[in-house]
């Protein structure tokens, strides 16, 4: 990998990581429904003129229905989710059980496209796990906090969303192979915006969110979102999707870091420990650690 094509790779782990300080920041005000509302609003505003500019949206037009399902799929519902978990769990933590997307995206495969797994995949499959449970089990609560949302609740959310995007993951390589990224990306955002915008105004806070919230939302949306799939996209484009998958790898380092520098949030030992007990099985299921070692021979 090239450096240019290296620092986009940190760029975008930066960006995605500062995700979930962005919306811890603006869950609390604004309520997960509307936060998540503005963030594909926002994103669609940003990503819209640039399907445009590519000539891409007769691919858009042609598979709207499909695309609409990867919208909701992989923005509209784990979007929503992160939104709840943040108002009981940090956004490290969200972070690290966010790493497990390609766990269930190998076992979707499985069951789904007859992607029978390999022995270091099933090893990957059962550290990954272990390492969910290890993390869970010090927010097994029940118990509502604050905002009305127990820790295991948050959990919960979490691993709805990262089966949401092992689901996308299988359904856009079975049936949207050969689309134009651009229209695929523009078009979940629109299509996820066209679900949540008339929650987001349902749901709107009735006491009016703080201007700090507000510029969480705008990062949240803008670079965090919409700048974020462009690059991810270029990327993909330049040193291929399994190097830019790296990118799991080193989100929750630093979604660690944003939340210890900017909201205080504790780092223990466990979740040091359980991140990577994930982040090796996460290494397992796609190959990386497997195609390190053949190719060190």
């Amino acid at each position: 990998m090239k450096p240019a094509h290296l620092a986009e790779l940190l760029l975008l782990a930066a960006l995605w990581g500062a995700s979930f300080l962005f919306i811890r920041m603006g869950a609390h005000e604004f309520g997960p429904l509307a936060l998540a509302g503005l963030r594909v609003a926002g994103a669609s505003l940003l990503l819209l003129p640039v399907l445009l500019s590519r000539g891409e949206w007769p691919a858009l037009r042609l598979h709207w229905r499909r695309i609409a399902l990867v919208g909701l799929t992989n923005s509209a519902i784990p979007f929503v989710c992160y939104g709840v978990a943040a108002l009981a769990i940090t956004g490290g933590l969200s972070s690290i059980f966010n790493a497990t997307t390609p766990l269930w995206g190998a076992l979707i495969g499985w069951w789904w496209l007859g992607d029978r797994p390999t022995k270091h995949k099933a090893l990957g499959l059962a550290l990954g796990f272990g390492g969910v449970l290890w993390l869970a089990g010090g927010h097994a609560s029940f118990k509502p906090g604050e905002h009305g949302v127990s820790p295991a609740l948050a959990v919960a959310a979490c691993l709805l969303a990262t089966l949401m995007y092992g689901f996308s993951a299988n359904f856009t390589k079975r049936h949207l192979q050969g689309i134009p990224s651009m229209a695929l990306a523009a078009g979940s955002q629109l299509s996820a915006a066209a679900v949540l915008v008339p929650l987001a105004l349902w749901a709107w806070p009735t006491t009016p969110p703080a201007a700090s919230s507000w510029l969480a939302v705008a990062a949240l949306a803008f670079a965090c979102t919409g700048v974020a799939y462009i690059l991810y996209f270029r990327l993909i484009a330049h040193v291929g999707a399994s190097q830019a998958m790296s990118v799991t790898f080193l989100i929750p380092a630093f979604a660690v870091l944003w939340g210890a520098l900017f909201l205080g949030e504790a780092i223990t030992p466990v979740m040091v420990a359980a991140c990577g007990v994930i982040l090796l099985g996460t290494a397992l299921v796609t190959g990386l650690v497997t195609g390190f070692v053949r190719g060190s021979r």
